[in-house]
Order: C-alpha cells, then structure tokens, then sequence
C-alpha cells in the first residue's frame, strides 16, 4: 500500500530574518534530501544482477518489436532523462533494435546475459520511500473473461458503459495533461461525478454496453481495464478502456484493511471478492469508496492495448508513473512468482527475473516505488494477479557508447 511522506522540513516554520549561514545550512540540506530521492541511479557493473530470463524467450521478441513500434513514432529527437543521463529517443531506438537483433540470434541464457553486461548501461529505479534504495511494491493485473449480455435481462443486471455525452475531455493548460470534466448549466468545468453518483443517480443511462451478472466482476474489470465478455450465444467480444471521469482511485483493500477487516498479508482479490460475497449489506459503501469510474469501448480480439496504444504481451509488459520512470526504455524486473497446484491454486512462491517493456500505466502505479506486471489472460493469470505484492526491483537498458555516437 502507497504511503504518506512527509518531508522532514515540512514542520519547520524558519523565517527569511535568519542568519545568512543558518539559512545557506537550511538549504544545502533541503537540496541534499531531495537529491536522495533521485528516480533512477545507474548502476556500477559489480552491482549488476544476472539478466537471466526465466520465461526464456518466450514473448520476448514479440513485446520488444511492439515496442519499437511505439518507439518509431516518437521525434527521434525527443529527449529522454534516465538518472543524471539524457539521451534521445533515436539512441532509445537504436538500442531496442540492437536487443532485438540479439534476441534474432537465439543466444543461450549465459550468452544472453554476457551479452547485455557487455554492451548495455544500467539504471535502478529508486524504489519505495520507506523500503531500502531500490526496493518496489510489485503487484500484477490480467484480462478478465466474464459473463455477459447485451440485453439488461436477470441474471446480467450490472452495466457497463461507453463514455456519456456529459464527459469532457479538456487539456490541462500547464503540462497538456488530459483531463475528464462535465460542465454545470451555466458552462462552467467541473469534476466529473464520482462512482457513488454516477451509480446512484443513473448519470450515464443510455450509454450501456453490456450487462454482467455481477457488481464485483464489473468492479474488478474497472480496475483491469479491459476483458473478455462471452455472450448467451456463446460469442466472444473485446471490451476495453475507453475513459475515466478523472477522479483519484482509492483503494478498496486498503479500506479493508484500515478498518481492520482483514490484515495486510491477506488482502488479495481472492479475499476481497470472498469479504464482499459474505457481507452482502456492505458491498456497496466498499465498491463505491473508489470514486475512480471507467467507460469502456468494444474492441476487435487480440491482446489488449496498453496505454502506449500498443498491444500488451502477457509476462513481458508492466506499468509504471510515467511521470517519474522512463516509458521509452527496455527494463527488467526482479520479484517472485506463484506456482499453483493441480486443484489451480497457489502453492509456492518461486524467483521471478525477465526482461519487460513499460508499457501501460494504471491509476494506482505512483511513483518510484510501484510496478504492475501484466499477466495475460486463464486461471494462472487469475491467480498472479490476484495475488501478487511482492517486493522486487526494476533496472533499464540502454546501449552502451552514446558519447562516441557519429551524428
């Protein structure tokens, strides 16, 4: 779970009549707390992990040539900061085409691994505040396959919508940052309704796509962000993110927990949609303190689209805060997985460490210290995600030898 930080300056109430020295001490500090908070921190090669791939090359080549793809949209002259480092996207594409001319030769894991010590920089993300330098919270999400209907007839009584007409998207002034906004009568921006409203009120009536025959499956797809819908006629349709109404996402396990509801160790999907089912009278108030509400779009089958607007690759594409690690870069991350049993529920926790691409983000991935894995689609998926907070670190590539690059 996210914390709250607080600066250590933050309770100080210094006034500008200070001594000069006192107020030159002040500020060194305040500018040495904030260099320890530095996003990324590139390593030295004996502090190196083993890129050994333990989903071998399964995926690999097909996540790094989406990515490529991404990559070639972007002006090659686009600049990406990784540490105290800045390079340009031409130099990040150039060092995903030279990764995957490498993955073309089929090296064995050895080579594979003396091959990217030997021509790839490397930097850390910094990690969790309150965790040592490097560590993340890493969880997992998937694509859902659930029931559903076009027609709202009992049991499928639980809506999905497609963005309502009353849904503005305006561009933030400062940074270009979109955002989701409703106007009153007189024209004037507001936040768009929370989830309680919304729900309550009926405000997106008209716009329904499908129908479930749960409130918890439909919650949870909120939070995946796409699925697979399966029909009464037995068809199989796409359904993927489309909008938000911009508010923040709260989390709901994280309610549970603070209400002493279920300990931290526990909280899992698993155990919320069990908490949820036996205390039927509280479902709702937990549902809607998430005020974050998601619109979706039907979409045509295949992998589902990342925020990049590339399709994501099951075990190879995670998200990340954009705003604080690089999106444009190879990356990979070091954790634990599951194992599951022949009854298809957990059993084990064995090391996790492959090469991924940063492809999505998602509402709750804040920060330095937090990274999703997506895990595709099936029960095994089911389960990860569902499962999955582990603590783990994430390192990025870039080829090596910038500086003695011909323009």
């Amino acid at each position: 779970m996210s914390q709250t930080n607080q600066s250590p300056f933050s309770a100080l109430t210094y006034s500008w009549s200070l001594r000069p020295q006192l107020l030159l001490l002040f500020i060194f500090l305040l500018l040495m707390h904030g260099c320890a908070k530095a996003p990324l921190d590139r390593m030295e090669t004996d502090t190196l992990p083993e890129f050994t791939d333990d989903l071998g090359l399964e995926g690999l080549l097909t996540g790094a040539v989406r990515h490529l793809h991404y990559l070639n949209k972007i002006p090659p002259q686009t600049t990406v900061t990784l540490g105290s480092d800045s390079y340009p996207v031409s130099w990040l594409r150039e060092s995903m085409e030279t990764f995957i001319d490498i993955l073309k030769q089929e090296p064995d894991p050895e080579e594979l691994n003396r091959i990217v010590l030997e021509n790839f920089t490397v930097y850390r993300a910094g990690g969790r505040k309150d965790l040592p330098r490097g560590e993340m919270l890493i969880t997992g999400y998937y694509e859902p396959f659930l029931q559903g209907s076009l027609e709202k007839k009992a049991p499928f009584l639980y809506p999905l919508y497609a963005p309502p007409d009353s849904l503005i998207q305006v561009k933030e002034s400062e940074n270009g940052e979109l955002l989701f906004k409703r106007r009153d009568k007189s024209g004037k921006l507001l936040p768009y309704w929370t989830r309680r409203e919304i729900e309550k009120n009926n405000l997106a009536a008209g716009h329904e796509l499908v129908y479930l025959n749960d409130p918890v499956d439909a919650f949870i797809l909120h939070v995946q962000g796409s699925g697979k819908i399966q029909l009464p006629d037995g068809s199989i349709r796409s359904i993927h993110y489309a909008a938000s109404n911009g508010l923040e996402y709260f989390s709901i396990g994280k309610l549970l927990v603070d209400q002493g509801k279920m300990t931290l160790e526990a909280a899992s999907i698993p155990s919320i949609r069990h908490y949820l089912r036996t205390h039927p009278d509280e479902q709702e108030a937990i549902l809607h303190h998430n005020s974050k509400f998601i619109f979706f779009r039907w979409e045509q089958g295949g992998d589902p689209i990342g925020s990049l607007g590339e399709p994501l690759t099951a075990g190879r594409s995670i998200a990340i805060d954009r705003a604080v690690l690089p999106h444009e870069t190879l990356a990979f991350l070091i954790s634990r997985k599951p194992v599951l049993n022949s009854s298809g529920e957990i059993d084990t926790w064995v090391p996790l460490h492959r090469f991924v691409f940063p492809q999505d983000t998602g509402s709750a991935i804040q920060g330095t210290g937090r990274t999703d894995l997506y895990w595709g689609s099936g029960n095994y998926a089911k389960q990860a995600a569902g499962s999955m907070k582990e603590s783990g670190k994430l390192y990025f590539l870039v080829k090596n030898n910038f500086e003695d690059r011909e323009d």
